[in-house]
């Protein structure tokens, strides 16, 4: 029950500096308004740094924040199936928890910010070019290589890190992600971090706001979810594990 605790704080905590960074830098008359991509992805490098801290501290020691990982994690053997499902529901709540806190945080910006496109994106990840096959593909290979450096980081011959500094290069490897990969999808490489959101913004009462986009939710869910399952089996092929 701890597990579960920290996983739900510790991504609660990732969403709300994520997507935080996002309405800061989009919607209207905030102060970072135009601040741009490179804020972008600083800021979801240390959000997800310190959902890490975070959901260590509460009791959660692998501190996936990501049903992706957790995912790889069930085939390496960390979890059985009931305690993977398990974790993935915290992780899903903790999306929601944490972007329904955002929303509050920005409580006067969405009424003045007209597009809801750009709203929708405080929340979620959308394509710059809408192709559902080269989405798909973008996310899978963009997770695959979050999962499986991930792996790299942690493995026998490169994993011998003093304690706490882990999160510091998880942070690193998604801000290097975000530079590197995230600009034809969004590079959501986490379906906690699409899916719990994008629920935020069906439910809550955001002012102006528009459809939750549900056509393309599937990718960012399905694709994350099969990077993971490729990147296991080429760190198992690699001898990462």
């Amino acid at each position: 029950m701890t597990n579960l605790f920290g996983e739900f704080l510790g991504t609660m905590v990732l969403m709300i500096f994520g997507c935080g960074v996002v309405a800061n830098c989009v919607l209207s008359k905030s102060k970072a308004e135009g601040s741009g991509w490179i804020v972008i992805t600083a800021g979801w490098g240390f959000a997800v740094m310190l959902g890490v801290f975070t959901a260590n501290a509460a009791g959660a020691p692998q501190a996936d924040l990501n049903p992706a990982v957790t995912l790889a994690k069930t085939f390496v053997g960390v979890y059985t199936v009931s305690e993977a499902i398990a974790t993935m529901g915290a992780e899903l709540l903790g999306g929601i928890a944490g972007a329904a806190i955002t929303w509050l945080a920005f409580l006067p910006h969405w009424e003045v910010t007209e597009d809801k496109g750009t709203k929708l994106a405080v929340f979620c990840t959308a394509p710059a070019i809408r192709n559902t096959g080269a989405n798909l593909l973008c996310e899978i290979i963009a997770t695959s290589m979050l999962v499986l450096m991930i792996f790299a980081i942690f493995s026998k011959p490169t994993g011998a890190i003093p304690p706490g500094v882990g999160p510091y290069l998880v942070g690193i490897l998604v801000w290097g992600l975000g530079l590197s990969l995230g600009g034809p999808t969004g590079y959501a490489l986490n379906p906690a971090r699409d899916l719990g959101p994008r629920i935020a913004h069906a439910i809550l009462p955001i002012a102006g706001k528009g459809r939750s986009d549900w056509g393309y939710a599937w990718i960012p869910v399905a694709g994350p979810m099969a990077g993971a399952i490729v990147a296991y089996f080429i760190a198992r092929a690699g001898g990462f594990l």
